[in-house]
């Protein structure tokens, strides 16, 4: 069973709450998008043009269809204006069922909170729970937080000649390393495998 809504805490101790985005979140989504820097926004969406996310794009991300596509966001609901902190989503491989392809945004002002790596968890127990085995990141080579986030978390990458890709293998998790985001990771996957059985 996957839950609609989880109400958890980051590093620092400050409550947040964790759901999947539906199209009903068009409007949360495209102030997101607004409110991430021009860097942020290219290094993400591959676009430096506009504060504005196209229609065709809401659609992609807000069309949930379990189990090949997942998207979900952690937001703060005492925050004042925007709640949101970052969203991320997974796509199943139509060639490979057993790959997913993941991506994560979080706002530039909530960077290094540990968000990216609660929602990394929450999507691996989701694609998982769907018999996905490996998720597969990109990005830019010099877009150097997220090489380190993820190298961090246990993905194990190469240049494939345009892009850094990156690969968790989400059975096993003794590949998951020590330091702060890998205990980090995992112990928010041992603390949410319960709820997601």
């Amino acid at each position: 069973m996957i839950p609609e809504r989880l109400e958890l805490h980051l590093r620092d101790g400050t409550p947040v709450v964790a759901r999947p985005l539906t199209p009903g979140d068009r409007a949360y989504v495209a102030e997101g998008y607004r409110l991430l820097s021009p860097d942020a926004r290219y290094q993400r969406f591959w676009v430096r043009d506009g504060q504005v996310i196209g229609d065709a794009m809401l659609d992609r991300l807000l069309t949930g269809d379990l189990p090949n596509h997942a998207i979900w966001t952690v937001f703060d609901p005492t925050r004042e204006g925007f709640p949101g902190l970052g969203a991320a989503s997974f796509w199943r491989s139509k060639d490979k069922p057993a790959d997913a392809e993941i991506s994560a945004t979080v706002l530039d002002r909530d960077q290094g909170r540990g968000v990216g790596t609660l929602l990394l968890s929450i999507l691996w127990l989701v694609a998982y729970r769907h018999g996905i085995e490996t998720f597969t990141g990109y990005t830019m080579p010099e877009n150097v937080g997220a090489l380190r986030w993820m190298q961090a978390t246990g993905a194990q990458g190469e240049w494939d000649g345009y892009n850094a890709v990156y690969q968790w293998k989400l059975g096993d998790l003794d590949a998951i390393p020590e330091g702060s985001a890998g205990a980090d990771l995992a112990a928010r996957l041992a603390d949410l495998a319960p709820l997601f059985l």
